[in-house]
């Protein structure tokens, strides 16, 4: 994965005064976290979450009486959790992506989370089977996300039933001069395995085989087979020298701009997206992706953002009581969904935020079916050379050389 060391921003350093309190059961801070008193918790997260997770951080130190810390990190927050985690200087608790966990347990980073039957029934299934990593569950989970159809109301009132249908109906927007571009799916010059998976499984491609228990095999790599081959071919018929729906020039920075800005009806993104989608003032909706006319449906990877326990931490004890006791309750989950808009994976605090935001059930129901996101250590071996190949391709290149190559260069990675 593309990573690069940053530094650490603290937002908060909350000393509190020593109460006590507990709730009685189990798991209440009275019968562990308050054998740490006057102890450090420190939590590592993104800049939105860092801002959302303050009030509920200041209260798990008020109620245990410590000093908690919520820093934030702005960029490759897996790498530098990791880095500093071997030299003794991580955090307690680390928030990110679930795909993260098998390179984070390889690197012997986090610990595995014991969550009672009961708590994890608490979930969304996918949710927990998202941050379960052979055999064992390695986070706590707070949101799901995945690509959805996203169209300009105005300019297509009607969702378009196969991909077929929305290039038709993109290239009759295009030809009227209504718009400039067909669609909106970021590929750019390095491709975009992410946005792309949809498309590449409605044409039959694949990545990982799966073994009996529905985990992915990492001896199965799909992505030079011939059906995958076949699958980049009705890719490349989308591209530069088909009909143009897939261009190199929309990339992660102008994806969303290019629909905001009436460019295009149709945008392939996720959740991240509808906050600027809704400052323009554009009227939208939210469907499933459309598949190939004839082909399989088209699933997007399924993602999970977690709480995760640092197996180096120094504070074990209150990092676990407050993502098995506080995250598992809905008022944080629901912040944290307010901080970044993504369906909450607890079901009680979805439940909560769906009545007042339509779009919640319309993400979910395009992910259903979907795939979730490969968390094996050798699926950080496809991501650049899938997508180079995917940019090459879309660009013109040829699909059964291009793929062999990038089949290659993904086996040599995995086998190092």
């Amino acid at each position: 994965m593309r990573i690069r060391i940053t530094g650490v921003i603290t937002l908060a350093a909350l000393s509190l005064a020593l109460t006590a309190c507990g709730d009685g059961d189990k798991s209440s801070p009275s019968s562990t976290a308050s054998k740490a008193a006057g102890g450090t918790l420190t939590i590592w997260a993104d800049d939105q979450r860092s801002a959302a997770l303050k009030p509920f951080a200041e209260k798990f130190g008020k109620d245990n009486g410590v000093t908690v810390q919520v820093q934030a990190v702005s960029k490759d927050l897996q790498t530098n959790f990791v880095t500093a985690s071997q030299s003794g200087k991580g955090p307690d608790i680390v928030v990110g992506a679930h795909d993260w966990i098998g390179n984070l347990v390889q690197n012997g980073a986090i610990d595995p989370v014991q969550l009672p039957d009961a708590q994890k029934s608490a979930f969304a299934e996918v949710a927990i089977k998202a941050v379960t990593f052979n055999g064992q569950v390695y986070g706590v989970p707070y949101a799901i996300e995945n690509l959805a159809l996203i169209r300009n109301t105005d300019l297509a009132p009607t969702a378009p039933a196969s991909i077929e249908d929305l290039v038709k109906a993109g290239q009759t927007l295009k030809t009227a001069g209504k718009v400039t571009n067909i669609m909106s799916l970021q590929v750019g010059a390095n491709g975009d395995a992410y946005h792309a998976y949809p498309l590449y499984a409605s044409a039959g491609g694949y990545l990982f085989g799966q073994k009996a228990n529905g985990d992915y095999d990492p001896a199965d790599l799909g992505v030079d087979k011939p059906a995958s081959v076949e699958a980049f071919k009705k890719i490349a018929a989308l591209g530069e020298k088909g009909s143009g729906a897939l261009t190199r020039s929309i990339t992660g920075d102008n994806a969303i701009p290019t629909f905001t800005g009436g460019k295009t009806a149709f945008l392939i993104s996720g959740p991240w997206a509808v906050a600027d989608i809704k400052k323009a003032g554009v009227k939208y909706d939210i469907t499933p992706i459309p598949a190939f006319a004839g082909g399989k449906p088209a699933q997007p990877f399924v993602g999970v953002q977690a709480f995760y326990v640092a197996s180096k931490g120094r504070s074990k004890a209150l990092a676990n009581e407050f993502i098995t006791n506080y995250l598992t309750k809905p008022d944080l989950q629901v912040a944290l969904y307010q901080a970044n808009p993504r369906p909450p994976a607890l079901v009680a605090a979805l439940d909560q935020v769906k009545g007042s935001d339509p779009d919640i059930q319309k993400w979910l129901d395009a992910g259903k079916g979907g795939a979730v996101l490969p968390a094996i250590p050798a699926m950080a071996a496809v991501w650049d050379p899938f997508g180079k190949a995917e940019a090459a391709i879309v660009g013109g290149a040829d699909v059964p050389t291009t793929l062999a190559a990038a089949g290659k260069a993904i086996t040599e990675a995995i086998n190092k």
